[in-house]
């Protein structure tokens, strides 16, 4: 029962009270995009339905790795770190598939006042699709992602020292049906049980690489595509597991392979009961060349704008950099192109249905409501100033186009610019801008503090 069926609150909570499970497992994105939750007790959780209940709000205070953060404005040593107000949507009722069918919930966070609180990612989304439907329009979101397989657990892992992992499969097979056909179990699994869990898969194959997948889930409206994608990484783990495998949505683990990406495909439609004469689909224009109406135009127009000023939302991590290089399949360069995969912005023209824009610069290691909210809003930010599309589309290698802008090339790069951009902050919001940049230069704070196995390499005994 997921926000496609939208069954009424009076059922979800019968349907929870009738359960034969005395427990509800909940869960909340942090900045990450990592899945922070617990198991509250049925009697606790529907208290929690109606008032909410209290998260500490550390998970917005230190790192991927509970490291807490030395430069946060929001939470820290300085205050306490007390709760935070977190409130279930039990609009996104599902039931566990790999665990007995337990309820299950995703949650976001409020103020003392009940209004949202302006770090949480969800909330964020929440906030750009308000927006989007001010202006009658309502925007459809599907996520695809590619990541890495191995045979793995976690503590294997960590005996190694975080060093060489074996992967799932050997050798470059993509788009293998042999490579599928030998870890069935696993691939059937993937496709079946996430589907069960409202998480539609559309296509999930192998990808060019030792062990690499890649998923293409179901568009939908933005927030639930941003909780499908989520989902999805969590419920790619915990099937994984199972079979003794580990997936890994890392951008990136090895210089002589592909990254891995998490691309955005969007569209604009018409608010129901506000049908255009144009169609639904506000981006179709069938006259045009490539069946791009103006407003579709002006949508990438601000897309390439603010792509510089917005990078940390698409390439959060220190890794995300190493997977925008040339040649491996991850754009550089602020550029667009008509079905075209050399670039960062692929316009995909077809009929009144399926005409929409695909951006390839996320990567898989995206935090997915941060990724859809920083491409609607810079989309909408081109519609609303009717922005030009004054780039000409790329044709043949975009990598060749060295007069087009470069994108930042590391994380405190990016974090730098974003931080002091006045566009960032306009479309994202100041609050939440500045605090996503307090964590990203944390980020690369704890990198510099590194000594790496290259620099071991390269100096240890020569110099």
């Amino acid at each position: 029962m997921s926000q496609q069926t939208a069954p009424n609150t009076a059922q979800i909570l019968d349907a929870v009270k009738k359960s034969e499970h005395q427990k509800v497992r909940v869960a909340v994105a942090d900045i990450d995009g990592v899945l922070r939750g617990k198991y509250l007790h049925k009697e606790k959780f529907l208290g929690a339905a109606e008032g909410g209940f209290g998260f500490c709000d550390v998970v917005f205070g230190w790192d991927c790795g509970d490291v807490a953060y030395d430069n946060n404005s929001f939470t820290g040593w300085h205050s306490g770190y007390p709760d935070a107000m977190a409130r279930l949507d039990l609009s996104t009722f599902r039931r566990v598939p790999w665990n007995q069918d337990l309820p299950f919930f995703l949650g976001e966070f409020v103020d003392a006042k009940g209004a949202a609180l302006h770090v949480c990612p969800r909330q964020l989304l929440r906030k750009t699709i308000a927006k989007s439907h001010s202006l009658g329009l309502d925007p459809k979101f599907g996520m695809e992602f590619e990541w890495f397989n191995f045979k793995e657990t976690p503590q294997s892992w960590a005996a190694k020292h975080y060093i060489n992992p074996e992967p799932l499969t050997p050798g470059m097979f993509g788009y293998s049906l042999l490579r599928q056909t030998q870890n069935q179990d696993f691939f059937n699994a993937l496709m079946d049980e996430t589907r069960k869990f409202d998480i539609p898969v559309e296509g999930l194959h192998t990808e060019t690489g030792p062990g690499v997948y890649e998923a293409a889930i179901l568009y939908s409206g933005a927030l639930e595509a941003g909780d499908r994608a989520v989902l999805f990484k969590a419920s790619a783990k915990e099937i994984g597991a199972r079979f003794g495998i580990m997936p890994s949505f890392m951008a990136k683990w090895n210089m002589s392979l592909p990254g891995c990406s998490g691309h955005l495909h969007q569209s604009l439609t018409d608010m129901e009961g506000k049908k255009s004469e144009k169609g639904s689909n506000r981006f179709f224009d069938e006259k045009h060349p490539h069946k791009m109406s103006a407003e579709f135009r002006s949508y990438v127009a601000g897309q390439l704008e603010c792509l510089p000023e917005i990078l940390p939302f698409f390439a959060p991590t220190i890794n995300s950099y190493k997977r925008l290089v040339e040649g491996y399949w991850a754009p550089t360069r602020v550029t667009w192109g008509v079905d075209n995969r050399t670039v960062a912005l692929r316009v995909i023209p077809g009929s009144s249905k399926s005409t929409r824009l695909e951006t390839r610069v996320p990567g898989s290691d995206v935090n997915p409501y941060l990724a859809i909210s920083a491409a609607l809003a810079s989309g909408l930010y081109g519609m609303e100033r009717k922005l030009e599309l004054k780039l000409a589309p790329v044709q043949g290698n975009g990598y060749a186009q060295k007069d087009a802008t470069r994108l930042p090339s590391n994380l405190q790069e990016a974090a730098d610019r974003m931080g002091n951009s006045k566009i960032a902050k306009e479309i994202l919001g100041e609050a939440f801008v500045r605090h996503f940049a307090e964590t990203r230069f944390w980020e690369w704070k704890k990198y510099q503090e590194s000594v790496s196995n290259w620099e071991l390499q390269r100096y240890f005994e020569i110099i």
